[in-house]
């Protein structure tokens, strides 16, 4: 295969970006339904083991502690191996998990199972990234941003409808773990037969931060140095706090609040996941045509921190509060792919996956260090603060993303008065 000249875009045709942009789609909506592996169950492991939300929390926090660890040093293992081997290793691990899950005797089986999850997740953000900026043309890689974004929210969707619905389809929670963990095969298969679209040897770095020039010899953890890299790091947790008080724990608030059955306010998290899902749609085509992305970002997730306190506040009818806290999905969708370059233009080039993956924990610590502070909330009935807490996690992530742009813009100032 020719490799990827960033100085002729126009060689690269438009079938293998697509081919290429797919399956890091595929892969990364496969990860974010692991995410999602066992909190569809909650309700069947209460009814089985008699777990409290606060333990149930628990195992989601194991899930993003060894993630986020993960994550941070898989960044260093993709730069130095390649991002492919890397990719097939993650999905094992994912099969792996839902094997475990599905013969677990009890909490430790559960928490075995979370860790191996976690595992599989950590590489992640910086394979799909590296495969992406390296394979995909520059004219599309917004394009890419917005399919990678779309995928992750659309596996968070199907995930509560897989694993629910074959746990009451079948009455055992366990089938619905081995099944998922066949998903995890499938798709290493369908990797494994298109490794060559996924070969990160092959092609050139498609987007390099403006003003930015390539430093010989550097340090590898030079990059930690970088303030917009920490900031970045920090928008990542407060936005990741709000997405795992809607995912884990809107469901059982709207219906304690709202006294609305859980069949129908278990459809909060496929909503929200889909309407984020179109905003990104949108959201891929303003990234390329704006130039503070930051303004994008926070003018969205306001939108949505509002839409979740007014769903707080109790005063809307039951259906009404369901629907208003899915629309606010749709805010983070439209900030979504206006994040990831803003992520690849705040990073220095060369370093890609480790700053990636350094960036990328702060979600896996938001989903840590949140899932067991929202059950909690719940667990002593302060239902209102599931939504409260995550408006407020959402305003604090704007403060980070415009702190972030104020450098970028910065940095572009001195890049040009030195060309000048």
């Amino acid at each position: 295969m020719t490799p990827i000249s960033p100085g002729a875009p126009s060689a690269v045709p438009l079938r293998q970006d697509a081919r290429t942009i797919a399956l890091i789609g595929l892969a990364h909506g496969s990860s974010h339904f692991f995410h999602m592996l066992l909190p569809p169950l909650f309700p069947w492991l209460i009814g089985e083991f008699g777990f409290s939300y606060s333990e149930l929390g628990l195992l989601v926090s194991v899930f993003f502690v060894v993630s986020g660890v993960g994550q941070a040093l898989s960044g260093f293992l993709v730069d130095r191996v390649g991002a492919r081997p890397v990719l097939f290793f993650a999905l094992s691990s994912f099969a792996t998990a839902g094997l475990v899950a599905g013969t677990a005797q009890g909490y430790a089986g559960l928490l075995v199972a979370a860790a191996l999850a976690g595992l599989g997740n950590a590489p992640f953000h910086p394979v799909d990234f590296t495969i992406l900026n390296k394979r995909v043309s520059p004219q599309r890689l917004g394009h890419g941003f917005s399919v990678h974004g779309i995928s992750g929210n659309l596996g968070w969707a199907t995930a509560p409808v897989f694993m629910a619905g074959i746990a009451s389809a079948t009455g055992s929670w366990r089938a619905a773990c081995l099944c998922g963990a066949l998903l995890a095969l499938v798709v290493l298969a369908v990797m494994v037969w298109n490794r060559d679209a996924l070969d990160d040897r092959q092609g050139a770095w498609a987007h390099q931060a403006p003003g930015a020039s390539a430093v010989a010899d550097e340090h590898p953890m030079a990059f930690l140095k970088l303030p917009s890299v920490w900031l970045c790091f920090s928008f990542f947790f407060w936005s990741t706090c709000a997405l795992s008080a809607i995912q884990s724990f809107a469901s059982p608030a709207l219906q304690s609040m709202y006294g609305l059955p859980l069949s129908v306010t278990a459809l909060v998290v496929t909503g929200y996941m889909l309407c984020g899902a179109t905003g990104m749609v949108v959201g891929g085509f303003l990234v390329g045509r704006v130039v503070r992305l930051e303004k994008i970002i926070s003018v969205c997730l306001l939108a949505s921190a509002a839409l979740l306190v007014l769903v707080g506040t109790g005063w809307l009818p039951g259906m009404a509060a369901v629907v208003v806290a899915a629309l606010a999905g749709v805010g983070t969708g439209l900030a979504s792919p206006s994040r990831d370059m803003l992520i690849k233009r705040a990073a220095p080039p060369g370093a890609t996956g480790r700053v990636y993956g350094t960036v990328y924990s702060g979600l896996d610590l938001g989903f840590c260090l949140a899932a067991p502070v929202f059950g909690a909330l719940l667990d002593r009935g302060m239902t209102s603060g599931i939504f409260y807490g995550s408006a407020i996690t959402l305003a604090l992530s704007v403060v980070s993303a415009a702190l972030v742009g104020v450098g970028v813009a910065a940095r572009l100032r001195r890049a040009a008065a030195v060309a000048a």
